[in-house]
Parts: C-alpha cells; sequence; structure tokens
C-alpha cells in the first residue's frame, strides 16, 4: 500500500527521480510537481512551515499514484525532487510563472527579489537537471525502438477560491489528441461513473511547458492528467487511482519485452 508524502524535508540528493521501466512498451510518465523539498541554502524561501504542505509547493498525492502506476505498467517514470516554489519546471524559460513571488495569496520571501542571475542559477541547479532527465528517457524509448507516449501526472485542488471543481478528474491537451481521447473515454466508460474534465480545470497548451518541450516538439502524443486532491490525500486513493490508469492504459502499451 502507498504512503502519503514525506513532510518538507530538505534536499540533498539528485533534484530527479528516475525511475526504471521497460521503455519498449511505449509510455514515459513524468510528475512536475512531485516533491515540497527545499535544499538547506534556500532557508525554505522564507516561507511559513504550513505552506508546505499546501498545492503551491507541490501537487499533493500525484507522486505517489506516479510511482504506482509506473510499477504496475512496468514503465519508466521522471519526478523532480523540488519544490515547484523553487522553480516551476512546467512552464517555459520566459513564462512571468516560472519563479513565483506569490502563489495563492502566500508570499515567497525567497523570490520576492530573485533576479536573473538568480533565475539562471535555479534553471542550472533544478530546471536543467529535469529537462535532461526527461530527454534522456524518451532517447532510451526511441531507442528501444519504440517512441514513447508522454503523460504528465498531476492534481488539483477541490475548490478554485470559493467556487467547488466538481470533476474528480481531469484530462488536458493542445491540438493533439491521439492519447487524451482514448484516456478520457475510458474514464468515461469508468463503472464509478466519474465526472471528467475534457480539457479542465484548466486549459491544455502552454507555450513552453513540459508536453510543449518533450513532447509537442517530437510529435509524440501526449495527456496531462489532473486528478482531484481530495481523491488521492491518502494510501487508499492513490492505489485506487494508479490501478484506474493501470486499467486504462495497459492496453494502450507495446507487449513487454
Amino acid at each position: 500500500m502507498l504512503s502519503i508524502e514525506p513532510e518538507t524535508r530538505n534536499l540533498s540528493e539528485h533534484p530527479v527521480e528516475c525511475i526504471e521501466g521497460d521503455s519498449s512498451r511505449g509510455l514515459l510518465l513524468v510528475c512536475e510537481h512531485a516533491s515540497n523539498a527545499v535544499p538547506e541554502n534556500l532557508h525554505r524561501l522564507g516561507v511559513p512551515e504550513a505552506e508546505f504542505s499546501r498545492h503551491i509547493a507541490y501537487d499533493i498525492g500525484a507522486a505517489a499514484v506516479t510511482r504506482r502506476l509506473a510499477h504496475l505498467l512496468g514503465v519508466p517514470a521522471v519526478l523532480t525532487r523540488f519544490s515547484r516554489l523553487i522553480i516551476d519546471p512546467n512552464r517555459g524559460r520566459l513564462d512571468p510563472t516560472l519563479v513565483m513571488r506569490l502563489s495563492d495569496g502566500a508570499i515567497v520571501p525567497g523570490n520576492a527579489r530573485i533576479d536573473a542571475a538568480g533565475i539562471a542559477e535555479r534553471i542550472r541547479r533544478f530546471y536543467v537537471p529535469f529537462d535532461r532527465a526527461v530527454d534522456e528517457a524518451v532517447a532510451r524509448a526511441e531507442a528501444a525502438g519504440a517512441s514513447p507516449m508522454f503523460l504528465t501526472m498531476h492534481s488539483f485542488t477541490p475548490f478554485w477560491r470559493t467556487v467547488a471543481r466538481p470533476w474528480q478528474v481531469g484530462i488536458l491537451y493542445d491540438g493533439d489528441e491521439r492519447l487524451s481521447r482514448p484516456v478520457i473515454e475510458a474514464l468515461e466508460a469508468d463503472p464509478a461513473g466519474l465526472c471528467v474534465g475534457d480539457n479542465q480545470p484548466y486549459g491544455g497548451g502552454l507555450p513552453g511547458d513540459t508536453i510543449d518541450r518533450h513532447a509537442t516538439a517530437r510529435g509524440l502524443p501526449n495527456a496531462l492528467v489532473e486528478i482531484r486532491q481530495d481523491l488521492i490525500g491518502g494510501p487508499e486513493g492513490q492505489e485506487e487511482w494508479a490501478q484506474r490508469f493501470a486499467r486504462l492504459l495497459r492496453p494502450m502499451l507495446r507487449p513487454a519485452a
């Protein structure tokens, strides 16, 4: 059974977690907001400890679902080991939200006066290793003769301000529906009678984001998964959703090598 992600911890290891898998199966999982960790020399960015349990620091439950799904399918996965408050790898380098100074009402003091050199250092230290790990995972799949489907795993808050979000899961995409449409249809056919967001709770297609940089640029089928956080905040829900996605994705994979 899965466990809830650990509380905020100091980041001392490499900023990217890579899960090995059978690259020939034709699927790569990516989780950009997997961790709420901040290295000691960034002093928690001056942010109160309680804020690190919120969505502003990481996507609650997404890492556990990603790890379990990778295990169930035997496919590779790439996850971050740093908080999105440091730098958001799901943004383009020129995106004004790459390093957030204010996030969902919370001031981030460690980012308030960051200059171009400071951002460049975070790109070097965190963003580039993530990009390199994703590139290498795609290259391994292509070397195995299986250009991968590219699936990124996220979670979203049950409310936006005071408005409840009815969707239990959403699938985001831009113009390419080769992966997103079959996944949406499979979720809509689930016996649980899910409320499935078709490009909800956000619209897909953010220029410079992970999918744009690594999948769209290569012509890879892709989709972004958003699962509502109250459904995957604990081990039972994490297991349930990992099993659900394993069932619907398994028929889309190539036979195991």
